[in-house]
């Protein structure tokens, strides 16, 4: 590893090591550490549009219909959300969230609301400019990085698990 690789790695550690001791334990003991990046997307897929489609989720992660249907049957196990078929065509199921559901992602959006209204807060408006014009930079670095990944001839292997 090159120099500058280790010093990033080194510096991310450090950011990391600062920062834990900063978050409480309610929120480590929060909903994100029950739950995968997929059924995170489709906590807030469903919040902010009520009720979805099957294939709509699977459409949402980019995943096939039948993963999408199991991160869903892990989901209602959990009791984060509800499945009803169609009363005309049985084939559509709507996925909707549970009371549990929305007051989970309530209690996530209303606690980093919280920490990013205190980080705002001290913040100038130049240096809240700065964060926000940094941050596009990041995501058009990770755009082309993606572009790039999907136009490259190699491919990956994806692990599936299975419960």
């Amino acid at each position: 590893m090159d120099a500058e690789k280790l010093l990033m790695e080194d510096t991310l550690f450090q950011f990391i090591d600062r920062i834990r001791p900063l978050i409480s334990n309610e929120l480590w003991a929060n909903i994100l550490l029950n739950v995968t990046k997929n059924e995170l997307l489709v906590l807030l897929l469903l919040y902010r549009q009520e009720d979805v489609t099957m294939s709509q989720v699977a459409q949402y992660l980019r995943v096939p219909l039948n993963t999408a249907t199991g991160i869903i049957s892990r989901m209602e196990k959990q009791t984060l959300l509800s499945r009803e078929r169609n009363e005309d065509d049985k084939r559509v199921v709507t996925i909707r969230l549970s009371a549990s559901g929305r007051n989970q992602i309530r209690q996530i959006l209303t606690t980093f609301r919280q920490y990013g209204q205190k980080v705002l807060s001290e913040l100038t408006s130049e240096e809240t400019a700065l964060i926000f014009t940094i941050i596009e930079k990041v995501i058009s670095v990770m755009q082309k990085e993606q572009f790039q990944a999907m136009n490259s001839p190699a491919q990956t292997i994806r692990k599936i698990i299975i419960e």
